[in-house]
């Protein structure tokens, strides 16, 4: 089985999934790291689809950044300017072509986590 991409983002302070924040897939393979995909988080705080499927998954360093700052601003959590977490980025690496990882994000308006999931 090849392996493939997933995320989703949980809004911790409200306890809520997190809709609606768009995000960017980069590829860093170099100084200037590519953009290969982008989405936004559907209602259950996912992405519609795998973010990188089988057919474009392979080994190496890759960087979720995603655009929280309209999502935090909107949830009336966050009003100071500029924001605390305007944008995160979870730079991590694919070892193995035949896994599925899965990249969550934990967040509230001044921290977040992220970990392997499955």
């Amino acid at each position: 089985m090849a392996g493939y991409l997933t995320t989703h983002v949980l809004d911790t302070a409200k306890g809520v999934p997190a809709a609606g924040i768009p995000l960017a897939l980069y590829r860093v393979d170099g100084p200037d790291p590519r953009l290969i995909a982008e989405a936004v988080t559907n209602d259950d705080g996912r992405t519609d689809a795998p973010i990188l499927d089988t057919g474009a998954f392979e080994t190496g360093i890759y960087e979720l950044v995603f655009q929280t700052g309209a999502y935090l601003r909107a949830s009336g959590l966050a009003e100071e300017t500029p924001l605390f977490l305007d944008q995160v980025p979870i730079r991590f690496g694919i070892a193995d072509a035949q896994a599925h990882y899965h990249v969550p994000l934990l967040l509230s308006p001044y921290g977040y986590s992220t970990y392997r999931g499955s």
